[in-house]
């Protein structure tokens, strides 16, 4: 095994919910759809959903429910202005707010959002 990631998938018992949110209001177009499993387009790391029934045939760990923040993904801005434009968008566009757009002390502008499953991701840029 190599140590790198090819594929990052997030699980979800709404696939539908998750796709409009991950294609209309963070811009991912859709690269393939399955209908239980949705693969964006993305440069470098491979990046989608899937049901999480589809995993059940091979471990009943995925019929457990999920609790707590498991994962982040950041998505990055072009400058520090943009960190506070592009939270208001994804607000104004559904996303949830969680924390507003701070200067934080290791020199990066951060904001923090959920999407519909209650993952929290952030946004930032590097304040020069």
């Amino acid at each position: 095994m190599k140590a790198e990631i090819n594929l990052i998938t997030i699980w979800t018992n709404d696939i539908d919910k998750m796709k409009s949110f991950y294609n209309v209001v963070l811009g991912f177009n859709i690269k393939n759809d399955l209908g239980n499993y949705v693969e964006f387009e993305n440069s470098g790391v491979r990046f989608a959903i899937c049901m999480r029934e589809v995993m059940y045939d091979y471990s009943k760990e995925y019929e457990k429910n999920v609790f707590g923040q498991v994962f982040e993904l950041a998505f990055p801005c072009e400058n520090p202005s943009d960190v506070d434009k592009s939270f208001k968008k994804l607000i104004a566009m559904g996303a949830t707010p969680i924390y507003e757009p701070q200067d934080m002390h290791w020199s990066q502008r951060t904001a923090l959002f959920a999407d519909p499953d209650g993952n929290i991701h952030e946004i930032f840029a590097e304040i020069k």
